[in-house]
């Protein structure tokens, strides 16, 4: 392997990003920085989902364009990647000319290699506003549990839906009951791929997480339908065929075909051939994204993918997540029950928040999210650990020794710990492991804590300076590696470390601190947080003023 796609499901552009889809997205960056370091050639990318019905539905409630919503989003979109450090080669968004135009050429080539078939059949038509209505504009009873859902899932039991599956059904938009009429739409074939699922399913299964292997396996156990890939909508991408002028690219094809544009335009800047990269067996790819996203990555894309060309590489690694929920109840809008990414940013430090939704990420099942958690997680594990190794000993330096530091003198356990922990760290991150990999970091972490405590270096400093610069100069070592082997989750007080230390290097393999910089001016990395300092009203105001 030389080469690795990483690709992030691409937030919806209809309100702010919350941290449940922050927790599904992170591990993306995470995987990014450490093949980079690696020497891997990595391509990183994704972007704004800025179609659909959620957003016309907004656009008309507040009497403003769907684009304006949408564009406004992915601007706040790309500000919070920004902010957070995360390093996509590509963010982009679906309403790029770039992204339409290779939507429908792909389109064109699928058509004309027959997985495309027009249906006609009775769908939901609303007489007052006359017009069809799509599955988030009808509302009516779940008919597995018996709560009001919308026509695509169920928010009390989380069921997939389709809109003929709902009982009593109305119109969301003016509440009148929907009559049905025919309707004629254009369908991928996606039964068409159902042996070919299975056997890829079949063989990467062993690196994917339980729960996208059996919902995977769900989907496959009731047979894959073939799906619409039109709308009754006239927000979207146009049909590049005639006898569709009223109809949309329905979003569910558009947003994943989003990996492929996204992937030709890094290929472009970076001088590489595209499609190449992504049939080359010398290429891995991973993508991450949240649990409801699993079909849409290991069924609906694998089968697209195939459709247009069987050589190109379908998703190896799925690195998907489960839910993130606040003081152990459901996120809710409706209830007031929500956390966005701007509110954090607001308030905490952005290594802080990458920590935390790494080392507490829901891989395998649910997490809670709370404030008095984040408070002793940071004081606890970043404060305590990281910032204090690394000032109590530059502290010392500084006022002991004018911050000069001592000549490299290392004792062959550490350097055979610390050359161990890369290959044991960098093992988890290839198996998107992160969570355990975060986990061993902090036991790096208490080692050298360990280290310090034990062999008592300010103790030596006026009767033995042989022995202070020797144990000193081992515990600079395991800070400047500490340093390198956390850059991937915390980049900015890594790199603020790095530069204390004078590390030049920013390679997946051991590092030395330079005996010839002088320690000057030394401040705490981080600040302790107080619970009672935190005011979760600062940046929880929709951004959305109108």
């Amino acid at each position: 392997m030389k080469n690795v796609f990483i690709g992030g499901a691409w937030p919806y552009a209809n309100n702010s990003m919350h941290i449940g889809h922050l927790a599904a997205l992170l591990p993306g960056d995470v995987l990014a920085r450490y093949f980079r370091m690696d020497g891997k050639n990595v391509i990183y990318v994704s972007g704004s989902d800025c179609h659909g019905t959620p957003i016309t539905q907004r656009a008309q409630s507040l009497g403003v364009s769907p684009e304006y919503i949408a564009k406004h989003y992915h601007e706040e979109f790309s500000k919070n990647f920004n902010d957070l450090f995360f390093t996509y080669d590509i963010y982009s968004n679906t309403m790029t000319l770039k992204h339409k135009t290779n939507v429908q050429n792909i389109l064109k080539e699928i058509n004309e290699k027959g997985f495309l078939f027009e249906k006609t059949e009775l769908n939901d038509y609303c007489p007052k506003c006359q017009k069809f209505v799509v599955d988030r504009e009808i509302k009516g009873i779940c008919p597995v549990c018996g709560s009001e859902a919308n026509g695509d899932q169920c928010d009390k039991c989380l069921t997939s839906l389709t809109p003929e599956m709902l009982k009593d059904k109305t119109c969301k938009i003016c509440g009148t009951k929907t009559i049905l009429k025919e309707d004629t739409n254009l369908y991928f074939k996606l039964s068409a791929f159902e042996d070919i699922i299975k056997t890829y399913l079949d063989k990467n299964k062993q690196s994917w997480r339980p729960t996208a292997i059996n919902e995977t396996q769900k989907y496959l156990n009731q047979g894959l339908v073939d799906r619409a890939i039109t709308r009754a909508l006239d927000w979207g991408i146009e049909l590049p065929f005639d006898g569709y002028k009223d109809k949309r690219v329905y979003v569910w094809i558009d947003a994943v075909l989003g990996y492929l544009t996204t992937c030709e335009m890094a290929c472009e800047e970076k001088g590489i051939e595209f499609p190449e990269f992504l049939k080359s067996n010398d290429t891995i790819s991973y993508y991450v994204h949240g649990k409801d996203n699993i079909v849409f990555h290991t069924i609906i894309l694998p089968a697209l993918l195939d459709a247009i060309d069987e050589n190109l590489n379908k998703p190896q690694k799925i690195v998907s997540c489960e839910y993130v929920n606040l003081n152990n109840d459901k996120m809710s809008k409706s209830k007031g029950n929500l956390i966005t990414v701007n509110t954090l940013l607001s308030n905490f430090d952005p290594d802080s928040i990458r920590y935390f939704f790494i080392f507490n990420n829901p891989e395998r099942k649910d997490c809670s999210f709370s404030l008095e958690d984040f408070v002793l997680i940071h004081n606890k594990h970043i404060v305590g650990g990281f910032g204090n190794f690394a000032n109590r000993n530059l502290a010392f330096l500084e006022k002991k020794f004018e911050g000069k530091l001592p000549k490299v003198n290392l004792d062959e356990s550490i350097v055979k710990y610390v050359t161990n922990t890369y290959t044991e760290i960098g093992k988890l991150f290839e198996a998107g492991e992160l969570k355990t990999a975060c986990t061993k970091l902090y036991d790096y972490i208490q080692f050298a804590n360990k280290y310090y405590d034990t062999n008592t270096p300010w103790t030596f400093a006026k009767t033995d300076k042989d022995k202070f610069d020797e144990i000193t100069s081992n515990c600079l070592y395991l800070m400047a590696n500490m340093s390198n082997l956390y850059s991937p989750i915390m980049p900015k007080g890594c790199q603020k470390l790095k530069d204390i230390l004078g590390v030049k290097e920013n390679d997946w393999k051991p590092v030395c601190y330079d005996e010839s910089v002088t320690i000057e001016n030394v401040q705490v990395l981080y600040q302790r947080l107080k619970l009672e300092d935190i005011d979760m009203s600062k940046g929880a105001k929709d951004t959305l003023n109108i």
